[in-house]
C-alpha cells in the first residue's frame, strides 16, 4: 500500500495552500461532496478533499480490502486475532437479517431468547415500585449507556437511571444520596465479573442497600457471563444477562450492558434504537464507497490524521443531550485505534488514531473554540445537528443553535483575512499603528476543516444510527492502517501496576521496588492523612 500513501501524500502537498473556500466556485461542489442514507445527511464539502482525492483515498480503501474484511467482520471470522475472537456486535441488532455463525455454530436464536428477555425484565422492573436504577459499570459498561440514556430523555417513561463508574468513593456517595435502598434496583455490569472498580463500587452498594431496608437478592442485576460468580454474589440466575466474548466492552449497549437504558426508556423504544443500528449496518454493506456514510467519515479521518498530519479531532454535537458523546466517541476510537503495531507486530509506520475530544455547543464556544479558531493547531472538526428539536414551545431556541453550528463550520472555512480587519477596526475609529495591531488580533486563518452529520430528531433510531455509523468508521480506519482495533492491550499495565501498589498505598507493605517519583508520593498521601509509613 506504500503506493497509495505516496500518491496521497503528494494531493496533500499539492493542495495544502489551496483555500477550501475555492473549491465552491464550482456550483456542484456541495451535492457531491455529500452523501445520505435515509434521512441521515453527511456533508464533508468543507475539507479540502476534491474528486481527485478522493479517488486516492478510496485507492487506498480497495487497497487495504476493507470490502473483504467488512466481509469477514459479518460473517463471524475471528477478525481480532490477538484474541482469537469474532467481532459480532452487529447480530446485537440483526433483528431482521438471517443466521449469523461463529465457529459454525448460528449465534442469532440466543441473541434473540436474551433480547427477550431483557424485554420481560424491563417489563418486570417499569411495572414495579422500582424509581431509580443504578448502573455499576466502567468503561464499556458505562459510557454507552449513560450517554444513550441521557441522549433520549425526552422519551424516558420508566425509572431513574443513575450511573457510577470511578472506584472514588465519591461517585457511589454521591450516586446513593437521597436514594430510597426499597425502591432502588442495583445493575452490576462486568463481563467477568471481577472488574475491581466495578465489583468494588457493587459490595458498597450491597452494603448501602442492606442497611437501609432492601432487598439484594430481588434488587440486584448483573450483565455478565460469569454465572459462578454473580451466584457467589447473591444474584438470582433470572436477573443475570450474559452476552458473548465476540461482543467487545465498547461496543456492548446493543445487548445486555443496554439494559439500563432499556429500563429509562422502554422496549419498544430500545427496538427502535436497535433498528437505527442495523439500517446503518444494511447501509454499510450495501452502499458503493463514494456513497458510504461510514466509509466516507473514515477516509476524512485517515485524509486529516495520517495525510495532513492533524494530532486531535473535535467533536461538536449542537444537542445538548449528547454531551456524553465525545466521551463515548474517546473510548470508541481511541481505545480501538490507539495502537502501536500492526497485525503481524510490526510497528506502525504512520500515525494512528488522533486525540478525540469535544462538547456539546453551544457551550464550548465559550471555552475551547477561541483555539480552533486562531490557534496555531488546525483541528478539523465534526459538527452534528438536528433539524428538529424536541421542544416545539422553545423553537426560536433550537433556530439560533442551528444557526450557531451552521456558522462556526462557516467562520472556520472562511476565515477573516487583514484586510476584512482592517477594515472593522477602521470602522471601530482606531487609526495608525493602533488599528493595525488591534486588526492583526482579529485575523482569522480560516481553511480550517469540518464535516456536519446532520438528522431530523435525535431519536432512538438516529441515535442507533450514529452510534453505528461511528462504530464502522473505527473499523474502516483500523483496516486501513493494519491494525486490531477490537483488543485493548494499553490498559493492562496500569492494572496491573495498581494491583502491586494497593498494599503499599494501604501501609501493608513498603515501596522499596518503587521508583523515587512513585515513593515520594506514597510517602506524601500516607504522611498527609494520619498513616506515615515506611516508604
Amino acid at each position: 500500500m506504500t503506493q497509495h500513501w505516496q500518491a496521497l501524500a503528494a494531493r496533500q502537498a499539492d493542495t495544502a495552500e489551496r483555500p477550501i473556500l475555492s473549491l465552491f466556485d464550482d456550483p456542484g461542489r456541495a451535492p457531491a461532496f455529500s452523501a445520505q442514507t435515509g434521512d441521515m445527511f453527511f456533508d464533508y464539502s468543507k475539507t479540502n478533499i476534491d474528486a481527485e482525492t478522493r479517488a486516492a483515498l478510496i485507492d487506498l480503501l480497495e487497497a487495504a480490502d476493507v470490502e473483504g474484511k467488512r466481509a469477514a467482520m459479518f460473517s463471524g471470522a475471528a477478525i481480532n486475532d490477538t484474541e482469537g475472537r469474532a467481532v459480532l456486535h452487529t447480530a446485537l441488532r440483526n433483528l431482521d437479517g438471517g443466521p449469523v455463525f461463529v465457529d459454525g455454530f448460528d449465534v442469532m436464536p440466543g441473541v434473540l431468547a436474551t433480547l427477550e428477555r431483557m424485554r420481560v425484565y424491563a417489563n418486570h422492573i417499569r411495572g414495579s415500585e422500582i424509581t431509580d436504577v443504578v448502573n455499576i459499570g466502567i468503561g464499556g459498561s458505562d459510557l454507552g449507556p449513560a450517554m444513550a440514556v441521557e441522549a433520549l430523555a425526552p422519551y424516558h417513561d420508566g425509572p431513574r437511571c443513575h450511573f457510577v463508574s470511578n472506584v472514588d468513593g465519591a461517585h457511589i456517595s454521591d450516586t446513593l444520596r437521597g436514594l430510597d435502598a426499597k425502591t432502588t434496583l442495583v445493575i452490576v455490569a462486568s463481563k467477568t465479573f471481577t472488574t475491581i472498580e466495578t465489583m468494588t463500587n457493587a459490595r458498597t452498594a450491597k452494603a448501602w442497600m442492606q442497611d437501609h431496608g432492601g432487598d439484594p437478592a430481588t434488587q440486584f442485576a448483573a450483565l455478565s457471563t460469569a454465572e459462578e460468580k454473580t451466584k457467589a454474589f447473591g444474584i438470582p440466575a433470572e436477573s443475570v444477562f450474559g452476552f458473548e466474548d465476540w461482543v467487545g466492552g465498547r461496543y456492548s449497549m446493543w445487548g445486555p450492558i443496554g439494559l439500563a437504558l432499556m429500563i429509562a426508556i422502554g422496549p419498544k423504544a430500545f427496538d427502535a434504537f436497535l433498528r437505527g443500528g442495523q439500517a446503518m449496518d444494511q447501509h454499510f454493506k450495501a452502499a458503493d464507497w463514494s456513497e458510504n456514510l461510514p466509509a466516507l467519515l473514515a477516509l476524512v479521518g485517515i485524509w486529516h490524521a495520517q495525510v495532513c498530519g492533524h494530532a486531535s479531532r473535535a467533536v461538536l454535537p449542537y444537542d445538548q443531550r449528547l454531551a456524553r458523546l465525545p466521551d463515548y466517541l474517546q473510548q470508541l476510537e481511541m481505545e480501538s485505534n490507539g495502537k502501536g503495531v500492526e497485525m503481524d507486530g510490526t510497528p506502525l509506520t504512520r500515525p494512528s488514531g488522533p486525540v478525540v475530544w469535544g462538547a456539546a455547543g453551544t457551550n464550548g464556544q465559550h471555552a475551547f473554540y477561541q483555539l480552533i479558531h486562531q490557534g496555531t493547531r488546525v483541528v478539523p472538526c465534526e459538527f452534528m445537528i438536528a433539524a428538529e428539536g424536541h421542544e416545539p414551545e422553545l423553537a426560536h431556541h433550537h433556530n439560533l443553535l442551528i444557526a450557531n453550528c451552521l456558522a462556526q463550520s462557516e467562520a472556520l472555512m472562511r476565515g477573516r483575512d487583514i484586510d476584512a480587519a482592517r477594515e472593522k477596526m477602521a470602522t471601530a475609529g482606531f487609526t495608525g499603528s493602533e488599528l493595525e495591531r488591534q486588526a492583526r488580533h482579529r485575523v482569522f486563518a480560516g481553511n480550517r476543516p469540518s464535516t456536519t452529520l446532520a438528522y431530523p430528531k435525535l431519536d432512538p433510531f438516529a441515535l442507533g444510527q450514529i452510534i453505528a455509523l461511528y462504530e464502522h468508521r473505527v473499523f474502516v480506519e483500523g483496516v486501513i492502517l493494519g491494525i486490531n482495533s477490537y483488543d485493548q492491550w494499553g490498559v493492562e499495565l496500569g492494572k496491573e501496576l495498581a494491583t502491586s501498589l494497593q498494599p503499599v498505598v494501604e501501609g501493608r507493605s513498603d515501596a522499596a521496588d518503587k521508583d523515587a517519583s512513585t515513593a515520594q508520593l506514597v510517602s506524601f498521601v500516607r504522611r498527609h492523612r494520619g498513616r506515615a509509613g515506611v516508604a
